[in-house]
């Protein structure tokens, strides 16, 4: 089994730091109130070593995944004290590292294939949330600066708090609330400011509804490899506010709107990019972007276990400027 587990998380980055695996006891030394929810899983039993069994927690479980999630960034960056208010997204460690991983391999890639590092390379976040992790991540792993907004009050202060209970956080990050619900870019961008990149984990939900269905499904495919009984509630297992789940119009009207905005600041950051989690709306967004005039376009694979989804990333800057860019 030991061999499965590695060659599943090989879809992860390579230099993702959960690639190989969770080592549960080093956790639990660092974050003991993980202990709590760690069992072992029965179905994944070493069949060289009958005796041993692989450990896991129960992903279904919400305080089971933030409990997780706390000790992973104590482990990996050195964050002390995250936490998140109830019923807000908290979103997978691993997954989010990934996005971060695979942006730095794109802006080495005007860089003479060296890794832009330090605070000098600034990313601006599109709907942080409460969790902050994509500044915490980029923060921590390449030292970049970041600009992380979101519409929702309660988010952004929880943020605030998280920075200040982990002070080298501090000088790495701003944020700051979009007071116009409608807009991204909009009241955000500055004409100095010079971002060599936009990250955004978009709702992917047209509705509540819709929303809720997905939450439902999500919970029964986990818990259909111990049992066959359904759930026909919702489990805020993986939380999400309003805002973080579902707007108008989906993943697809929300990332449409990013194109069209982003094409009014053409010469402000050099690589817009957000994640895409339907690959029929890749198709769509990629007619919608050579409509707008962008001038390359990548789209960037990545896999955790099961699920798959990408990176769809724009400029609208020419080869020679994407080389004149300084970081």
């Amino acid at each position: 089994m030991k061999a499965k587990t590695t060659t599943e998380k090989t879809k992860l980055h390579p230099r993702n730091l959960d690639r190989f695996g969770y080592n549960f006891e080093q956790l639990i030394k660092l974050s003991p109130e993980l202990q709590q929810f760690v069992s072992i899983n029965k179905h994944q039993i070493d069949s060289s070593d009958s005796e041993h069994a692989k450990q896991t927690i129960d992903f279904s479980n919400p305080d089971a995944v933030k409990a997780l999630n706390k000790a992973l960034l104590i482990q990996h960056y050195d964050i002390q004290d995250w936490d998140i208010p109830a019923n807000y997204l908290c979103p997978p460690i691993p997954g989010r590292a990934d996005y971060i991983h695979y942006l730095a391999d794109l802006l080495a890639e005007t860089n003479n294939g060296v890794i832009p590092e330090g605070d000098r390379i600034q990313g601006l976040d599109i709907g942080v949330g409460a969790n902050c992790i994509y500044p915490i991540i980029g923060n921590s792993a390449y030292g970049w600066s970041f600009v992380a907004t979101d519409i929702d009050e309660k988010a952004i202060q929880n943020c605030k708090k998280i920075i200040a209970m982990n002070p080298k956080l501090m000088d790495g990050i701003s944020l700051q609330l979009q007071t116009e619900s409608r807009f991204l870019f909009k009241n955000i961008i500055t004409p100095e400011d010079r971002f060599a990149f936009t990250i955004c984990n978009p709702p992917f939900h047209a509705s509540q509804e819709e929303a809720t269905k997905s939450s439902i499904r999500k919970v029964n495919n986990l818990e259909s490899r111990n049992t066959k009984t359904k759930i026909l509630k919702p489990v805020l297992n993986f939380g999400g506010h309003n805002a973080e789940l579902w707007c108008e119009g989906g993943e697809l009207g929300f990332i449409t709107q990013m194109i069209y905005e982003s094409a009014k600041y053409p010469m402000q950051c050099l690589w817009f990019t957000t994640l895409v989690s339907k690959k029929e709306n890749s198709i769509s967004l990629i007619r919608i972007l050579n409509k707008v005039g962008a001038v390359k376009i990548k789209e960037i694979n990545m896999a955790q276990g099961q699920k798959t989804s990408r990176i769809l990333a724009w400029t609208f800057m020419s080869e020679s400027q994407q080389k004149n860019w300084k970081f």
